[in-house]
């Protein structure tokens, strides 16, 4: 699934086609999406004019003259630049004219959204109670150590915990962990406040290098041109199951942990 940084070099990569710009068309193919796509989506959009194109965790906002469109790229989803009138492939779904350019959501398991929400996106039920973002202010050493105190479940299920912080998912849950040195079963309520402060770092510099990087590409991901990312290459622990530790040469092990699998070195990574 696409996180917090293909979401934000997706945001990137599409923003200076639409900021600005005025819809000019809609085309829906297929609206059996996650949540089934207005049937006036084209009505609603044409004649908008994008006036800001922001994150929030894992949705893209257009946010136009009289409310946003909401856009989750689900499992697979991907938007892609491309000129109009471009023949569709079996998965492209949505198309989004800006005259002379249009922005193409592909998602082979539909598991994304495209939705329109008047007034205020925030309030809608799928953003209003999203947690900090792991880059911003709020994300810090003390909000990390307040919001672990009472909780028996493991820090990695808490980083994964989009009412709590948004954005991280498996892969960068799992390599923000190795970075600092805790192990992803550790109980979130017995983290000290030095381990927080070290996640915290773990976690902002994993991301930042990820966006650096083009972010990850796998399985279906692409860049809004086409292009891919390579922060898989630079992976210390997803994915490398039995393959020695790039730290100490130990295996890197798995193991199922809220039904995801949880890459990590038990020398490197302590409870």
């Amino acid at each position: 699934m696409p996180e917090l940084p293909e979401v934000e070099i997706t945001r990137r990569g599409i923003e200076p086609f639409v900021l600005g710009k005025t819809i000019t068309g809609v085309a829906v193919r297929n609206p059996n999406l996650r949540q089934r796509v207005p049937r006036k989506l084209a009505r609603t959009l044409v004649g908008q004019r994008v006036k800001r194109l922001v994150r929030r965790g894992k949705y893209l906002l257009f946010e136009c003259d009289t409310g946003s469109l909401i856009v989750h790229l689900g499992m697979s989803g991907s938007l892609r630049v491309i000129e109009p009138g471009t023949l569709p492939h079996e998965h492209d779904h949505v198309d989004l004219v800006f005259g002379g350019v249009a922005l193409r959501m592909r998602d082979p398991r539909r598991f994304g959204v495209v939705l329109w929400k008047d007034g205020d996106a925030f309030r809608h039920p799928l953003l209003a109670r999203l947690g900090v973002e792991p880059l911003g202010e709020h994300f810090s050493p003390e909000f990390l150590y307040r919001a672990t105190r009472g909780r028996d479940v493991g820090i990695k299920q808490l980083l994964m915990n989009a009412s709590v912080m948004v954005g991280i998912g498996n892969i960068y849950a799992n390599e923000s962990l190795f970075r600092a040195g805790i192990h992803p079963r550790a109980r979130s309520g017995r983290l000290s406040r030095a381990r927080c402060e070290r996640l915290v770092a773990a976690v902002r510099d994993i991301l930042l290098a990820a966006i650096a990087a083009g972010g990850s590409s796998l399985r279906d991901f692409v860049h809004s041109d086409g292009s891919s990312g390579y922060f898989q290459q630079h992976y210390y622990v997803y994915d490398r199951a039995a393959l020695p530790c790039r730290v100490c040469g130990a295996a890197i092990r798995v193991s199922r942990m809220g039904q995801r699998s949880s890459f990590f070195c038990a020398t490197c990574q302590k409870k």
